[in-house]
């Protein structure tokens, strides 16, 4: 539970802190960023998201560290949810 706590007020952080410089902005009817971030440690074995930001293409992006250690990048699409990419950083 505090690491759940944890990760989602980093990720606001982040986020809040993007502020204004952040120009893609999640488009109408997208999954949002808690079920992205949800999404690709249920689905693919995330264990921490450092970097998730929306993108004009259509989906979420962002990187994070699995199991293994190693730091993988990721793509959601925004309106289904499905990931899109998933691969070593």
């Amino acid at each position: 539970m505090i690491k759940k706590t944890f990760a989602a007020v980093v990720a606001t952080a982040a986020l809040l802190s993007a502020g204004t410089a952040m120009a893609d902005r999640p488009g109408a009817g997208w999954v949002t960023i808690e079920k992205a971030i949800e999404i690709v440690k249920a689905k693919a074995g995330y264990v921490e998201v450092y970097e998730i930001e929306a993108d004009n293409a259509g989906y979420w992006k962002g990187e994070g560290r699995k199991a293994d250690g190693v730091v993988y990048e990721f793509r959601i699409d925004g309106a289904s949810g499905n990931i899109l990419r998933d691969q070593k950083d």
